[in-house]
């Protein structure tokens, strides 16, 4: 069983490293981190490029790293100036690609924020706050960010689950803020139209204590994280917390890139944030 780190993931001030997971071969958008995305003028940059620029607006971070598997991936990161760590095609998830990259390069940090390759659109402060609950709360070892979505947003979440696509991941927690279920449906089941329903959209960057992936690389995938295709699953199947972190919706949303069609949304909030 995977072993839950109380006040032994950080043990002076944090030291805090960025691992940006990144894989060619997606059955749902195949070389998705290569995919073009046009900024608010105009310009166009990989998907990898982007979440790399916004995970470098992040504060109080030590390093960031790309960690791949593939050649034009790899290639393309450096060429835009990121370092990069080739990791193990064997691999499971983007939480066992953050650990072979601290393996592989070495990194020495108190923190790792697995940064999702897609999701060009994640604020810094977020990734802050992320790491500063860490830091102020010793016994939480995995920590993620919500938001509580709109009439808007579940409308789209709703009409992605009717075509049988994914439009994101939703999360239900407790009275503490510890996540009860993650699903790529959307939960909870609410009536049609519900305007009010409390259904939380879950942001896919994670901060871990070194100690709690370390933990988490040896532990066998779960049931459940293998019939959702959801890593963090497996954390709550071996009974360790994720804490949940409420933030603001900021302009343009949240969405993240999983299907072709995500393009033109994530496009279209570059363009309200006036990212280039």
């Amino acid at each position: 069983m995977l072993k839950l780190v109380g006040g032994t993931g950080i043990v002076r001030a944090a030291r805090a490293a960025i691992i940006i997971p990144a894989r060619f071969a997606s059955s749902r958008f195949p070389g998705k981190p290569l995919v073009p995305l046009h900024g608010a003028e105009g310009a166009a940059k990989s998907l990898l490029q982007r979440s790399w620029e916004a995970a470098r607006a992040v504060g109080g971070v030590a390093e960031i790293w790309i960690a791949t598997d593939d050649d034009r991936i790899a290639d393309t990161a450096r060429r835009f100036g990121a370092q990069v760590v080739r990791t193990s095609a064997d691999c499971a998830n983007g939480t066992e690609r953050c650990w072979s990259a601290i393996c592989e390069a070495g990194i020495d940090a108190d923190v790792i924020v697995n940064f999702q390759g897609d999701s060009p659109l994640t604020p810094p402060l977020a990734v802050e706050l992320l790491i500063e609950t860490l830091a102020a709360e010793p016994r939480v070892a995995v920590v993620t960010p919500m938001i509580r979505c709109s009439p808007l947003q579940i409308d789209r979440l709703t009409a992605e689950a009717r075509l049988g696509r994914t439009g994101g991941t939703t999360v239900v927690f407790d009275g503490v803020g510890d996540a009860l279920y993650f699903s790529k449906r959307v939960i909870p089941h609410t009536p049609e139209r519900c305007s009010d329903a409390p259904i939380y959209f879950h942001l896919g960057v994670y901060a871990y204590t070194r100690a709690a992936l370390a933990e988490y690389a040896k532990a066998a995938p779960s049931p459940l994280e293998l019939v959702e295709g959801l890593e963090q699953l497996r954390f709550l199947h071996c009974g360790v917390p994720v804490r949940m972190v409420e933030i603001s919706d900021p302009p343009g949303g949240l969405w993240e890139v999983n299907n072709p069609s995500d393009v033109v949304v994530v496009e279209a909030a570059l363009a309200e944030r006036r990212l280039v």
